[in-house]
């Protein structure tokens, strides 16, 4: 099934990937901004303060990263802005990734949590969102509340039945 964590996702990710990221990147981005919404609606009970220095668990790193790049990952944290909105970012190589709490959004993240439950359609469901976000004006793109209320809200719950049946679909 496709519930409006996967849809905020995919829009997130489709409306920074219009804004100039790459593929990667705007993967990273879309999962990290699910995450937050998700959270935020929460009342983001679980999440600790900011803090000045980030250090990030290295149990969760090594999964994703090789030892000597943890160190390097820590040092390079910083705040990317999307418009409005700003989000905990560090650069590694040429790609940009996003974090939130004390995890990284990786692409392969973005598969797992959503590209995985449209069991091989998702592809048919990106060029929907890609083709939506293209739809509005750069200045709703750039705005956080924006994008919220005209792109996303008034078809969450469209999106995720569509989306859910195009994923049972054979």
């Amino acid at each position: 099934m496709i519930g409006r964590f996967q849809v905020m996702a995919t829009l997130q990710a489709a409306r920074a990937y219009v804004l100039g990221y790459s593929l990667e990147e705007a993967k990273s981005f879309g999962l990290n901004r699910a995450i937050f919404y998700a959270a935020a609606k929460r009342g983001f009970k679980s999440m600790k303060g900011v803090r000045g220095e980030i250090k990030l668990p290295k149990w969760k790193l090594i999964r994703k990263f090789p030892k000597e790049e943890i160190e390097k990952i820590e040092k390079n944290i910083f705040v990317e802005r999307l418009g409005d909105e700003m989000a905990y970012c560090v650069k590694l190589g040429d790609r940009k990734y996003f974090l939130i709490g004390d995890d990284l959004q990786t692409p392969e993240d973005f598969k797992k949590q959503i590209e995985d439950r449209f069991k091989g359609k998702f592809e048919e469901a990106w060029k929907e969102a890609i083709e939506i976000v293209k739809s509005y004006d750069k200045g709703v793109l750039l705005s956080q509340r924006y994008f919220y209320e005209a792109v996303y809200k008034p078809r969450r719950d469209e999106l995720a039945e569509k989306w859910s049946q195009l994923a049972k679909s054979p």
